[in-house]
């Protein structure tokens, strides 16, 4: 669902470049919570967190960029004959790389296992990319990345090397999941095979026929889709009261680019356990190239599946009562990853996989009917490319909870609670809205139209006044590039947003402010801290001015963001807070990690993590080996300190350290000569390090040339402070 917008007469906002935590992406809910996103059977490890001879871009927050839309918001260029080298997290027989090439090209990666070259490579193209959608205002073109799956034939360890090769073509490298696959499932009992009703399991003939023969056999029963790949020339229709399912979404594969096509079903239909790919290349709005368009019916559900290169996975319209959709990938779309279209009642979509996908990654909107009593709970979504991770359009009754949502670009938040309604008649925000447990991490985006930024979490009463009671609980918001609460009227007429409570936040290097108060109206908060804010706590300025006011109660245990913008007439830039509203804080904490070499897992994002216990350790015997954070911004750090584990295992030992700065990332200057720093179980295992006045830095590397307790750099945490 694209956003609409408005042109504010406000200054121009720059977009800002935001370091974020190198290495595996972890993300946890407050205290006491369940853990936001979805329970995933793979691990992902960024391009920018492994060894390469490749070129780190990034990071970036510019629209239309390469780096801007990588998740992390960084990623590795190679060229051919270049390669980046992945450390196995885990045991590991199947590998999804998330890559871009050059518009117009096409090239492999060749993959390398400990050394030794696999005889399958990874085929890259530009082909589902590159996207434009003119009539959307605002959108540039976009959607560079694309993912493409391997089963590597043989099982590896966690600390096996795995490293691809650049073949054929530049291909950009962004994140790579590594998963234990399961083989394939055995047929159930009692079910018709699509084979025996004339499937080509080899992919070569056309397979629609057989599909809807079994389908129409199978009443009540279960449709088998054994391993293979089948082609579908044209969409299914009247499926109602049957099992569609596949031995696994590795080993049966559907290629179609609308798999079903029904505006409404008697329901009881389940589909899982098989993949569907297509061929939608462009987004055509009036296609139906989704994996489900209109109806499954009432209790269907739809579990276990890989969807991708498509337009939509489920655009789902109708009756799709208490319709569950849980354990799903979807990859690649060139519009929504969900969108439940009015009249969804007790829908639950839960525990999916959502990535690069071309507009909302899941969506309510309630045309025609209200979406009611539905949730999306705990789902992983990164890099919608073009509008918001989550967006509720009206509604009764709503939620969204343990969600984790990262790097959303151009047009939308992380979360956006609307009443926007596109078309008529729609259905406003009612009853209670509930947004809790969610994780945003490097959410929010400068909006083109605007000319100023949308926030992580957004409150929209674009085309009408919010009613609803909306409660918006124990979110956690990191590194957002601009605001972490945005309350607005995107309309530009004034509509109030009110009855909004924000009990429990942690916000953590919010790039301008806290509360972004654009509409008339009121919210209460309570609970929430904020550190590293960039510019001011609250900027209040309603739009249009004169429209009234944006009440901010203080419900107590409110901390770091007390300050206020002052100036309507100018958006405040990020960083532009004078002075630093937290100056105690540490400024590497979370901020972009990299090394000349890592041991196994012990990748240079353990050194920023806040976790002592963690660690990065260098490629044994091969000093010296050096370690760089990226502050985000020039700093003037007078203080270090260096930490190994706490633990007693951890014998004494002297690291030799030379510091270095540099205010660009390619020139780099001695801060302090080599210096034997003593780390000691007894005395915490720590060392501090001053820093000469005057020292000025954005980028700081610690070159470790020896240690007298293991043969390599080690480093549980580095931390700056502004502080001697």
């Amino acid at each position: 669902m694209f956003r609409s917008v408005r042109i504010m007469p406000t200054a121009t906002a720059t977009a800002i470049t935001v370091a974020l935590a190198a290495g595996l992406l972890t993300a946890t809910a407050p205290t006491a919570h369940a853990a936001a996103g979805a329970t995933l059977p793979f691990t992902s490890v960024e391009a920018e967190s492994a060894t390469t001879t490749g070129t780190k871009i990034g990071p970036d927050h510019t629209q239309g960029t390469l780096a801007s839309e990588a998740s992390g918001r960084q990623a590795v260029r190679l060229t051919s004959g270049q390669r980046v080298e992945f450390t196995s997290p885990r045991a590991a027989n199947a590998l999804n790389v998330a890559y871009s090439v050059p518009d117009g090209q096409t090239g492999s990666l060749n993959v390398y296992v400990n050394g030794t070259k696999l005889a399958k490579t990874i085929a890259v193209t530009s082909k589902y990319s590159y996207v434009d959608t003119g009539w959307i205002p605002g959108a540039k073109t976009h959607h560079f990345y694309d993912n493409a799956r391997l089963l590597l034939g043989q099982s590896i360890q966690a600390g096996d090397k795995v490293a691809l090769e650049a073949a054929g073509a530049e291909v950009t490298v962004d994140v790579a999941d590594f998963e234990q696959a399961a083989g394939p499932a055995a047929q159930p009992a009692g079910s018709v095979s699509v084979v025996s009703k004339g499937a080509d399991p080899t992919g070569n003939g056309d397979s629609t026929q057989a599909f809807r023969d079994a389908i129409a056999s199978a009443q009540g029963g279960v449709v088998w889709i054994p391993p293979g790949d089948y082609r579908l020339t044209s969409s299914l229709s009247g499926v109602q009261n049957v099992t569609l399912q596949g031995a696994g979404h590795w080993h049966s594969v559907v290629h179609t680019s609308r798999f079903i096509d029904q505006s409404s079903s008697s329901g009881g239909v389940h589909i899982k356990d098989f993949a569907v790919i297509g061929e939608v290349t462009e987004r055509v709005d009036s296609n139906p190239d989704n994996f489900v368009n209109g109806s499954l019916g009432p209790g269907s559900s739809v579990s276990g599946m890989w969807l991708q290169h498509l337009k939509v996975g489920l655009w789902l319209m109708g009756n799709n009562d208490n319709l569950v959709v849980e354990n799903n990938r979807f990859l690649d779309m060139t519009a929504d990853g969900l969108n439940l279209n009015g009249n969804a009642r007790g829908v639950k979509v839960r525990h999916n996989f959502l990535r690069n996908q071309g507009d909302d990654a899941l969506a309510m909107w309630s045309l025609y009917a209200p979406d009611t009593n539905s949730s999306f709970e705990n789902n992983t979504i990164t890099q919608p490319n073009l509008a918001n991770g989550i967006a509720i359009y009206g509604g009764t009754d709503i939620t969204v909870r343990n969600n984790l949502i990262s790097d959303t670009n151009a047009l939308g938040s992380g979360i956006a609670i609307s009443n926007q309604k596109f078309l008529d008649p729609f259905h406003p925000l009612s009853g209670t809205i509930t947004v809790d447990g969610n994780t945003l991490v490097r959410t929010g985006a400068m909006n083109p139209n605007w000319n100023h930024p949308m926030g992580a979490l957004r409150v929209d009463s674009y085309d009408s006044a919010i009613e609803a009671q909306v409660k918006i609980t124990n979110t956690t918001i990191t590194d957002s590039p601009y605001s972490a609460f945005e309350f607005v009227s995107g309309s530009g007429r004034g509509f109030a947003a009110k009855n909004i409570t924000v009990d429990g936040t942690t916000i953590r290097n919010t790039g301008t402010v806290v509360v972004q108060a654009e509409a008339q109206g009121a919210a209460t908060f309570r609970n929430v801290t904020a550190t590293g804010v960039g510019a001011a706590g609250i900027y209040n300025c309603p739009y249009p001015a004169g429209s009234g006011t944006f009440t901010l109660t203080d419900g107590g245990g409110n901390s770091g963001w007390s300050s206020t913008w002052s100036d309507c007439s100018t958006w405040p830039q990020p960083g532009q807070g004078n002075p630093d509203p937290d100056p105690a804080r540490n400024l590497a904490k979370g901020r972009t990690a990299s090394a000349t070499g890592s041991q196994d897992v012990y990748t240079p994002g353990k050194a920023v993590d806040g976790d002592a216990n963690t660690y990065w350790e260098s490629t044994n015997n091969a000093f010296p080996q050096s370690w760089t954070v990226d502050l985000g911004s020039t700093e003037a750090v007078r203080r270090l300190v260096l930490k190994l584990p706490p633990s007693s295992a951890w014998g004494a030992r002297t690291q030799t350290i030379t510091v270095l700065g540099s205010t660009d990332g390619s020139n780099y200057a001695t801060v302090v000569g080599a210096t034997g720093y003593r780390f000691d179980p007894a005395t915490g295992n720590t060392a501090t390090v001053a820093l000469p006045a005057g020292t000025n830095v954005r980028h700081l590397r610690l070159s470790v040339s020896a240690n007298t307790g293991w043969p390599a750099g080690q480093l549980s945490e580095v931390e700056a402070y502004l502080t001697s």
